[in-house]
């Protein structure tokens, strides 16, 4: 039997390419099944909202976790690398996994492991039950402000076991859901790398794609969302035109500046990630031809590597 396929993971900034570049890499090292690591391309019903491949794109070759999940589902980093680390565990046995993203923190939850966090303690756990959501948000405000800052305060379960942990282990429930397994992961990563103007003048045209396609009437079909889908970029200037209050010109203008701070936030977190290989891309560069750049980097072939 071959030995499995080691995946190769392919990250970069909003707006830098990756959809184009991996298919072009998918058709060099074939064959390739293309994995999903963005936050929000896993949702159905926000795919032009977070720029995902689309459907003449999707059957280039094969492609999983887009559009796995229904908004109203709650997909943390956690959760995420659980289904990342299957699907790519899958993939493995027949092709080379191309994982594919910009979520950082999603990513290295893939690449380094997320830290255990404390089995639940029955006696604590039964304690806890006998307060009400009041008291638990309280108290869990008071041990993790950050964490209950990004946390559904109505969902007594998750405000239950977030408290849990912080009083299991003395620390911050988001600290130790964000710490690593394993440290420095012998890992084969890419980080396209292009320059901020080239990327910003990237993310005004993109916002202008998604309104030409549509994403208008997209926010406008959607319900209600999980706490973490709600995060889109886009999504409350959205809501908020809609609704009449703000104004298109507004609305397109927050979008890109929003869009920009996240493109920044990306650039500092990717510079920190020594396991991925930074590639700059000149903005003339065609994703044929950093994708020949990757393959050559990697070797001609998985099997080489």
């Amino acid at each position: 039997m071959n030995p499995p396929f080691p995946p190769l993971f392919l990250a970069g900034q909003t707006g830098s390419g990756k959809t184009a570049i991996a298919l072009t890499l998918a058709r060099l090292l074939a064959p390739v099944e293309v994995i999903n690591a963005d936050a929000f391309q896993i949702y159905r019903g926000l795919e032009i909202l977070s720029a995902a491949p689309s459907a003449e794109e999707l059957a280039a070759c094969p492609h999983h976790l887009f559009g796995e999940l229904p908004v109203t589902a709650v997909c943390d980093a956690a959760s995420f690398a659980r289904l990342a680390k299957e699907k790519i565990a899958d993939v493995s046995t027949r092709a080379l996994p191309l994982v594919v993203g910009g979520s950082g923190l999603y990513l290295k939850a893939i690449t380094h492991g997320l830290a255990p966090t404390p089995k639940g303690d029955p006696a604590l756990r039964g304690e806890l039950e006998t307060l009400s959501l009041d008291t638990l948000v309280e108290r869990y405000r008071a041990h993790d402000p950050e964490g209950a800052a990004q946390t559904n305060l109505l969902n007594r379960r998750y405000v239950t076991r977030n408290l849990e942990i912080c009083l299991l282990t003395g620390k911050p429930a988001s600290q130790l859901k964000s710490e690593w397994a394993e440290n420095a992961p012998e890992i084969r990563a890419v980080y396209l790398h292009r320059d901020r103007e080239e990327t910003y003048a990237r993310i005004n045209r993109r916002t202008l794609t998604m309104l030409e396609n549509g994403v208008l009437a997209e926010v406008a079909a959607l319900g209600e969302l999980s706490t973490t889908a709600e995060k889109a970029i886009g999504l409350r200037e959205i809501r908020a035109h809609l609704a009449g209050e703000m104004d298109l010109p507004t609305c397109i203008d927050t979008i890109r500046q929003m869009t920009r701070h996240y493109a920044k936030r990306q650039a500092s977190w990717f510079k920190r990630e020594t396991a991925f290989h930074r590639l700059e891309i000149p903005a003339e560069e065609e994703p044929a031809t950093t994708a020949a750049r990757i393959a050559a980097f990697y070797g001609p072939s998985p099997a080489a590597w």
